[in-house]
């Protein structure tokens, strides 16, 4: 009698802790966190933990094997006597922004073109996505062959066609280097911007069109003053994205050229990763890897406000 109830005593206390807990579950509030909890775990553990280390690693002067020395601001002040770091700056620059403009006039054309009417609509819109979705080491190495001044296809056409008695070394001039890395960065980041705008001129009724097709407007009109607002949004986020992947791009660069020659596309990713890794000042690679967030955040902040104003 005794062992029976116990038993109901039991169940009547697990009945009711699960009446409880699921009442504070059903709150929208804790099942709100309940299910960010996962996200904000790997946040942590993945985004911020680094991001911090990393600040407490350009504080030090820390060698590979060795233990670091605290030196403040040391790292930061010598960066600005680095020749190769404003080499190195300039470069990200002229890359990022070559870059963006090039796919953000491409995506918007290659959009436009998708958006309209045609056999085999679905099936070019999949083809369109290769370049995004094939890993960037490979598809980069295709790009060295591309490049390559012996198996170069782009040299035999330029021989062949009589543009040129020699074809160049595309990776093994400065400035040559600088626009073969950009092209590959263009044509791997196209789609990106392609399917997003594309998915954004989706949203807008084809009766604005019709509306301002009938009191006269041209097509050159109706794109300028109906699509163009319409998906300008679309774009600033967009365009951030990109800054944001192309400004941090390290995989493209360092397996195209590595940063030469003579460090002509040294851009912030692999000057700080040669520093860290290749040279083992730690300490110094990461104050150069920092560097590039307070540009990154002040582009940020510029296109969230005025996307805000509009």
């Amino acid at each position: 009698m005794a062992v029976q109830t116990r038993t109901v005593t039991r169940a009547i206390v697990l009945s009711r802790w699960r009446e409880a807990i699921g009442e504070v579950v059903e709150r929208e509030a804790v099942f709100s966190w309940l299910m960010l909890a996962p996200a904000v775990l790997f946040l942590l553990a993945f985004v911020a933990y680094p991001f911090f280390y990393g600040i407490y690693l350009s504080l030090e002067q820390r060698v590979v094997g060795q233990p670091g020395i605290f030196v403040g601001l040391q790292n930061f002040v010598a960066n600005t006597r680095d020749p190769v770091f404003w080499q190195t700056t300039r470069n990200t620059f002229v890359y990022t922004g070559g870059s963006t403009v090039l796919k953000l006039a491409l995506g918007l054309g290659l959009a436009l073109v998708m958006n309209q009417e045609f056999r085999l609509r679905n099936a070019i819109r999949a083809i369109v996505l290769l370049p995004w979705i094939v890993p960037t080491a490979l598809s980069t190495v295709a790009w060295m062959w591309i490049f390559d001044p012996t198996l170069s296809v782009v040299n035999w056409l330029l021989v062949h066609s009589g543009l040129a008695s020699v074809g160049p070394s595309w990776l093994g001039n400065g400035d040559l280097a600088m626009v073969s890395v950009i092209i590959a960065n263009v044509w791997r980041g196209t789609p990106f911007y392609a399917i997003t705008i594309l998915a954004g001129l989706q949203t807008i009724s084809q009766e604005l069109h019709e509306a301002a097709a009938i009191d006269g407007a041209a097509a050159y009109q109706r794109f300028r003053n109906v699509t163009l607002p319409l998906i300008e949004p679309v774009l600033i986020i967009t365009t951030m994205f990109s800054v944001i992947w192309t400004f941090s791009d390290f995989q493209l660069v360092y397996v195209l050229t590595g940063g030469g020659p003579a460090n002509a596309t040294q851009i912030f990713a692999t000057y700080a990763f040669n520093v860290a890794v290749g040279a083992g000042q730690i300490g110094q690679g990461a104050a150069i890897s920092l560097s590039m967030f307070p540009p990154l955040l002040l582009v940020i902040a510029a296109l969230s406000l005025y996307l805000r104003r509009k």
